[in-house]
């Protein structure tokens, strides 16, 4: 068994899609409408073969949970660079395109090399090898 996908909301379909192609390699596939209910959408193909589908339509809520601190629920997504070096350079190209760094890189208690990042809807991004 494999997790297929995961899926997110947000107010800007087209802003999270280019974040995840541009900084973490997505492939977004056709750009889904159904204008009886204006939901859109776009499937994400990453080169593990996992995909992210993201989500708009009016009227979705914005979170109320701070995107600063921990809260119950789906808490962050991680993609593994391959290498150290690989983790600081994506998070020191994060940082200098003005993305929060919210930890690391770092060393983990139970041995991650891992940074934390916001992608643009303030959904938590663990970067490591």
């Amino acid at each position: 068994m494999k997790i297929e996908h995961v899926a997110l909301w947000t107010h800007d379909l087209e802003r999270l899609r280019q974040f995840y192609e541009t900084y973490f390699g997505g492939t977004a596939g056709a750009k889904y409408h159904n204008p009886r209910t204006d939901f859109r959408s776009y499937f994400l193909t990453f080169e593990s073969g996992a995909r992210l589908e993201m989500m708009q339509m009016p009227n979705i809520p914005a979170s109320q949970n701070d995107v600063q601190k921990q809260f119950t629920g789906l808490i962050h997504m991680a993609f593994s660079v391959g290498s150290e070096e690989g983790v600081n350079q994506l998070t020191e190209r994060l940082r200098a395109d003005g993305f929060p760094i919210l930890d690391g890189p770092r060393r983990t208690g139970d041995g991650y090399y891992e940074s934390v990042t916001l992608d643009p809807d303030g959904n938590r991004i663990e970067i490591t090898i």
